[in-house]
């Protein structure tokens, strides 16, 4: 409360803060859960709901996030000025945020470098690293629902920061007043001072020749047609600019959610995973006939597919395209004679273990990393490091995040988009749709099957519930899930891992992951999303055919859901 009325006190720059303020008065559980405790600054940087308070994303919360940055960047600059890439999506306040980041890293005597229009995140991990910057910022909050936004800070290697960075920057907040301590400078006379630049068109004009130049058949995609919806977001220009240039016959773009608009108001969580955010795309497919229905969430660097299958569309699952992509780019260079003698995959420890399969085919090297692309980032720097970065073939997340090369340190779906279009023009040259493809593995390496499990926890109690369960997990470790044996579990982060009661160390930086490897071969993976107030529950399991996979998905879900008391 005091807090509350110390907002209440200040003049604020932006009227919908104090109109929000005015309105919650007399309502303590609205003005207890802006300002119970500040939105927390990590790996993925912030992220929150748009509105007033410590808790929430505004004006104030952003500036004391980025003065954060500046007195890191300062300290640390050995004596150079520091230089900060920013980008921003179709979301409420975006272009507000982003200014305002500017405004603030200028009064700090850094150089914000800004794009001047809606640009996709891997555009912002290829500008710092294009421009040689310090650091990078990114607004948005991705692929969550409207009301959300987000700020996300990107290393001088393009990738998103470091435990450690994340630490300091955090520790550099702490010591910030969000009212008093923030220093920043008009924006215009930040332009006029040099000290906020806009990037130039040849920085976009560069990425596209990056991703093109990772294309795998050296000729044009002329036999495929293509439904694409941004999903109101920012992949629209980039996206058909690489279409275009991969001469794909035909390109639909869904006109509901083909430009930016931030309420996204036919697809409430713009994700495409979700079936409900594609069903636009689906019906334009019903009606143009075309082959494939590529979407990209909000900030272009998720990317999901939906693929003709007879008469009806299949959606495709994450993990699914990326053992499709895995195969394709492997068999494809090897018919080529470009496949490297030892090629190396990367995907995540949550990720289909179909990809440990397909890869010992073609004799690659997988490495499984925690979640989170910037561990896959990570891998690709440690190949460039030894001048090794031509082994890197893919990398890929079952959350629908793909990159096959090192031009940027993120997922790319505009690189996603280009591969999928190529992968189904190879096919259908071969008499066989995606959905065919795919069985044809199955039928090949047996069928997999993954599983996922969300559960919400909103506000205060929500938070305290979380950390609950997972103290709980710990405790008391179940012996059995789904009525199957625990054969083995994983503690990410007391980085321990047992088999048969041998317990040995994990080589992964620490997380708070449970893994229970199960009798049968299954697997359940516990994990708090690291950017929504949710648990989610990781399920994987191999049939001898699709109803037996599918039986034994469905048994571990019962299980997740026992497992932690829902």
């Amino acid at each position: 409360m005091t807090e509350y009325e110390r907002w209440r006190s200040q003049v604020l720059n932006d009227a919908d803060l104090s109109e929000e303020l005015k309105h919650i008065q007399d309502k303590p559980e609205e003005i207890n859960d802006r300002f119970y405790r500040s939105l927390s600054f990590g790996t993925a940087g912030l992220r929150g709901v748009i509105g007033a308070g410590t808790n929430r994303m505004n004006i104030y919360t952003v500036g004391q996030a980025t003065q954060g940055l500046a007195n890191y960047l300062n300290k640390h600059a050995a004596g150079n000025r520091p230089s900060v890439a920013i980008a921003y999506d179709s979301r409420i306040k975006s272009d507000v945020f982003a200014k305002e980041s500017a405004a603030v890293l200028a009064a700090n005597g850094i150089i914000a470098h800004i794009y001047p229009w809606l640009s996709p995140t891997p555009t912002l991990s290829f500008a710092v690293r294009y421009l040689h910057c310090d650091a990078g910022i990114n607004v948005t909050a991705s692929h969550n629902p409207a009301k959300y936004n987000g700020y996300k800070v990107y290393g001088n290697d393009g990738c998103q920061i470091t435990a450690q960075m994340a630490t300091d920057v955090q520790s550099e907040i702490d010591h910030t007043d969000l009212f008093s301590d923030i220093r920043r400078i008009d924006y215009e006379e930040g332009v006029k001072q040099g000290l906020i630049v806009t990037i130039p068109d040849a920085v976009q004009d560069a990425f596209l020749d990056a991703v093109f130049a990772e294309r795998i058949l050296q000729k044009p995609c002329d036999n495929l047609k293509v439904v694409y919806s941004p999903l109101n977001g920012t992949g629209r220009v980039c996206c058909t600019r690489i279409m275009e240039r991969l001469g794909v016959q035909k390109v639909d773009v869904v006109p509901e959610q083909e430009w930016p608009d931030g309420n996204f108001p036919t697809c409430p969580f713009p994700n495409p995973e979700i079936k409900e955010a594609l069903q636009k795309g689906l019906e334009l497919c019903e009606k143009t006939g075309d082959d494939l229905l590529i979407a990209t969430d909000p900030d272009c660097d998720r990317c999901g597919i939906a693929v003709k299958n007879g008469d009806t569309f299949r959606l495709m699952s994450g993990n699914e395209v990326g053992v499709l992509l895995l195969n394709f780019i492997a068999s494809a260079k090897k018919e080529q004679g470009r496949l490297p003698k030892v090629p190396v995959g990367v995907t995540t420890i949550v990720s289909t273990d179909m990809a440990d399969a397909v890869a010992e085919t073609y004799g690659i090297e997988m490495h499984r990393v925690l979640t989170g692309f910037k561990y896959i980032g990570d891998q690709i720097a440690l190949l460039e490091e030894k001048g090794e970065e031509d082994r890197f073939l893919l990398g890929f997340e079952e959350s629908y995040g793909y990159l096959s090369g090192g031009y940027v340190r993120d997922k790319d779906a505009v690189d996603a988009t280009m591969l999928i279009c190529e992968m189904a023009s190879w096919y259908k040259e071969k008499g066989l749709s995606l959905a065919d493809a795919i069985e044809e593995l199955y039928k090949k390496y047996g069928y997999y099957r993954n599983g996922l499990l969300n559960f919400g926890f909103e506000g205060e109690d929500g938070m305290l519930q979380m950390q609950q369960i997972m103290d709980g997990l710990r405790k008391n470790a179940p012996a059995e899930v789904a009525g199957f044996h625990v054969s083995g579990w994983s503690d990410y982060e007391r980085s321990v891992r047992s088999d048969a009661g041998k317990e040995s160390t994990i080589d992964l930086p620490k997380s708070n992951v449970l893994e229970y490897r199960l009798e049968n071969g299954s697997k359940v993976i516990v994990r708090p999303s690291g950017t929504e107030p949710k648990i989610k529950v990781y399920l994987s399991a191999k049939g001898k055919d699709e109803a037996e996979s599918i039986r034994l998905i469905d048994k571990l879900a019962e299980g997740g859901k026992a497992l932690l008391g829902k």
